[in-house]
């Protein structure tokens, strides 16, 4: 698992977005954001510095761009 703030895992989310790589994301309690790829692999994302509205936004960017999103 990757730990990084806010700003890094929007920044690193959006060129996957562009591209189609999600497969589905699930996010849980923890603040734990895990991301499943077209391939099969995964990607853990601890975010450690947001809001509660900032994981709101990246979820519904997320789904906004066909990703299934897991809560």
């Amino acid at each position: 698992m990757e730990k990084c703030t806010f700003i890094n895992f929007m920044q690193v989310l959006k060129p996957w977005l562009n591209d189609d790589y999600i497969q589905h994301a699930r996010f849980d309690e923890n603040g734990i954001f895990t991301l499943t790829f077209v391939n099969g692999g995964q990607k853990a994302y601890q975010i450690d510095d947001c809001t509660a509205g900032q994981l709101t936004d990246a979820v519904a960017l997320l789904k906004k761009n066909g990703v299934r999103v897991f809560e």
